[in-house]
């Protein structure tokens, strides 16, 4: 790789001058009339009989594909420029004005679905048929499919146009209240102002001390805002619960589900499997409390290092170990990193007025991808580079594809970034020499599947279960606080001395307008690769080409479909479930052999 690594990305190449660039005013008024152009495209266009009329009428798709693209470019850049600068008034308002694009451009959608669903039978089959529609059969089934559970077009595009100032909205407020925030945080005399991202960097000290009292302002600063987030909870539930009745719909585990492309029989299977699995994470989470001399793990704990071996490593050595390491898996892999790492594609450095969290997002007309995160030089945070360079490949083999053919759901979205973060853990733990540097990063790859089956458990049992209650009426501050830390006491079966009650505020992924349910799909994510993980293993370096297969019929198939056709499993029995626990459970056993 060339060097020196400037870890602060580049937005200077889709559209120069950030929020107050010329050129994406303009891109955002051109998007405009195209959409209004589409629309009435869109009206004109009867629902072909024939089949000669619907391979007429599907330059409609066409044109649907080129501005989804677009509005994805648009979407990918505005939250860029919202995540490196909270305090960016400019970003707030061109996000805002996105979102009317974009409840603009699903209006047309909407009427486009109605004209989809009303296609005959016989048609629809020929012109799936069709050469150049065959790459995008799935996702119009599926399109074709959903429409028939929505309400009528002129309902479904009310409730778009409402959620701009609703729904959506509520999801904004919650980020500006994030965005102003700030965890005091005394050191050597002086009251430091830390962002929310910041503080959560520090729980992950070594000096219990400093985890507790990071913790403390950490829980009091969420305690001063509770009643304004507990508002914005409410409301956005709401919105989606009335949406669902008015859809006709009794499960609030519909969406997701048909979001990421599972059947229910697949979640089921997959929670009841790590539970039965959770009694040696006890175990695991008892003997780290031996190791730090407490008789039980805090909430602030569990993620905390052991030992006194806190190994910080700079931006260019985790770049070089990362790129090293899927070399020796896949040399389009290391490629396609140093290409991210060199152009700078990443934002990475540790500075105060960032979002808190890390994520990738892609520009489909440049094919290119950025990736945000706070790096600070812990292993945790090599970690999380990788796995957001996972994402960034994913979409790096999917490019050529068509637009449709690309929207893989989230649960897939998660495998490659989980099984890009598995290779440079496993790397990690055995390129370290010095034993407590090894039994560190040992620890902290059992930390994930702790993240995993335990913590992200705790969010799927709480949303599962304020969804009911929220059904009833608003939902106050205290009963959040005690349904979340029900859900924690379940999830890590009372392991724990003290949990986190306003993690309901403090997670980010419950006040995402985007994705419902978004808990789940990352620990379907973390098994599945695991499964693809154990075969590359054994097959080598064959395994590449597969790899990139599986990943390219991601946007085209449910995930049942997709680990028969790929990978010879049946995700609605707990067999594939249980091999892939089983790599997570050998880290375990080996964690508790070392610190006998």
């Amino acid at each position: 790789m060339q060097k020196p690594l400037v870890p602060i990305w580049n937005l200077e190449n889709f559209f120069p001058g950030g929020s107050h660039s010329p050129q994406f005013e303009q891109f955002l008024k051109d998007l405009v009339e195209q959409i209004a152009s589409f629309h009435a495209n869109t009206k004109a266009s009867p629902v072909p009989q024939t089949l000669e009329a619907a391979i007429e009428w599907s330059s409609l798709l066409t044109e649907m594909q080129d501005i989804a693209k677009k509005v994805r470019q648009a979407g990918a850049f505005v939250s860029c420029l919202n995540a490196q600068n909270v305090k960016d008034e400019k970003a707030k308002l061109l996000s805002g004005q996105l979102k009317q694009i974009s409840a603009s451009y699903a209006a047309v959608l909407t009427l486009l679905d109605d004209q989809i669903l009303n296609i005959p039978e016989d048609v629809w089959a020929k012109l799936l048929e069709q050469e150049s529609i065959k790459p995008i059969a799935f996702p119009l089934n599926e399109r074709r499919t959903k429409a028939k559970d929505k309400m009528a077009p002129e309902m479904e595009t009310l409730a778009n146009d409402l959620a701009v100032d609703g729904y959506h909205a509520w999801g904004e407020m919650y980020n500006t209240i994030v965005g102003r925030m700030t965890i005091p945080f005394e050191e050597d005399g002086v009251i430091k102002n830390l962002s929310v991202g910041q503080a959560q960097n520090m729980m992950n000290s070594g000096d219990r001390s400093v985890r507790e009292r990071v913790f403390r302002s950490y829980e009091e600063a969420w305690a001063k805002e509770a009643d304004l987030n507990s508002a914005v909870l409410n409301h956005l539930a709401g919105f989606r619960i009335n949406l669902y009745k008015h859809r006709g719909w009794d499960s609030i585990h519909k969406e997701p589900l048909e979001y990421n492309r599972m059947k229910e029989e697949t979640l089921h299977a997959m929670w009841d499997t790590i539970e039965k699995n959770k009694e040696i994470y006890v175990s695991y989470l008892d003997r780290k409390a031996k190791l730090l001399g407490l008789s039980k793990l805090s909430w602030f704990d569990v993620d905390a290092p052991l030992g006194t071996n806190n190994k910080k490593v700079s931006y260019e050595e985790a770049a070089e170990f990362i790129v090293e390491h899927f070399r020796k898996f896949s040399p389009r892999m290391a490629d396609f990193a140093a290409k991210a790492f060199e152009e700078r594609w990443i934002e990475a450095e540790d500075r105060p007025g960032k979002r808190p969290g890390g994520f990738c997002t892609s520009f489909p007309l440049s094919k290119e991808s950025r990736i945000f995160m706070t790096f600070s030089g812990s292993a945790s945070n090599v970690s999380t580079l990788a796995h957001e360079l996972g994402h960034a490949y994913h979409q790096h083999v999917m490019n050529d594809l068509p637009q449709m053919a690309q929207g893989y759901a989230m649960n897939v979205a998660e495998t490659a970034s989980t099984f890009a973060e598995l290779i440079v853990s496993d790397a990690a733990v055995k390129a370290a020499k010095d034993p407590e540097e090894q039994l560190a990063l040992l620890e902290d790859k059992v930390n994930r599947g702790i993240a995993f089956f335990m913590n992200l458990h705790a969010r799927f049992i709480f949303e599962t279960n304020f969804y009911e209650e929220r059904k009833k009426g608003l939902v106050s501050i205290d009963r959040l606080n005690e349904l979340m830390v029900n859900a924690q006491k379940e999830a890590y079966r009372d392991a724990l001395a003290e949990y986190h009650p306003y993690f309901w505020e403090s997670k980010l992924h419950f006040y995402l307008t985007g994705v419902p349910f978004y808990n789940f799909p990352y620990t379907f994510g973390y098994l599945f690769s695991s499964g693809i993980y154990a075969r590359a293993l054994a097959e080598g370096p064959a395994f590449e080409q597969k790899y990139v297969d599986l990943l390219r019929d991601t946007g085209s198939m449910k995930v049942e479909d997709l680990a028969m056709k790929h990978l010879g499993a049946d995700l609605t029995k707990p067999d594939f479930w249980q091999s892939a626990i089983d790599l997570s459970v050998a880290d375990v056993k080996e964690f508790l052999k070392l610190t006998e």
